[in-house]
């Protein structure tokens, strides 16, 4: 396999971290809705969210959560691929598989979040994810 452009592999990093900046806003958008209209106080959120806070305004902050996790390894693969130099077809393509489905996963939790449909899209991610990191030990 011929090896790509080693920064290529950053396209991907930046498409994830600008999912995970979308969804950082998306948490003040929700929690100031919510307050405006007399659903939460400042209180609500004193130590965490409690139980009084909508789930339609907990759930970005679960995603987000979600996000700081397992794609912690997806960065750390991709920071492994580009400093050893071995970024080929295959690695950009599960990159931007786990990125799609990382998307997938967000925009189900954040909208109309349909947990058979969630977990499809979650558990894909981490095949791809796993599969991701198998490629790169190959490629050592």
């Amino acid at each position: 396999m011929s090896t790509l452009d080693k920064t290529s592999i950053l396209f991907p990093m930046v498409a994830l971290v600008t999912l995970t900046f979308a969804v950082l806003l998306l948490i003040p958008v929700r929690r100031f809705r919510a307050g405006f209209a007399g659903q939460i106080k400042y209180d609500d959120f004193k130590y965490g969210e409690s139980e009084r806070v909508p789930p339609e305004v907990s759930i970005p902050n679960r995603n987000m959560m979600n996000l700081l996790e397992l794609p912690l390894l997806f960065y750390v693969a991709c920071l492994t691929y580009l400093v050893i130099g071995k970024v080929d077809a295959v690695a950009l393509a599960l990159a931007w598989a786990y990125v799609a489905l990382r998307v997938a996963h967000s925009v189900i939790h954040v909208t109309y979040n349909r947990v058979r449909h969630r977990l499809i899209a979650f558990a894909l991610s981490n095949v791809v994810l796993v599969s991701f990191w198998t490629n790169l030990i190959r490629s050592f």
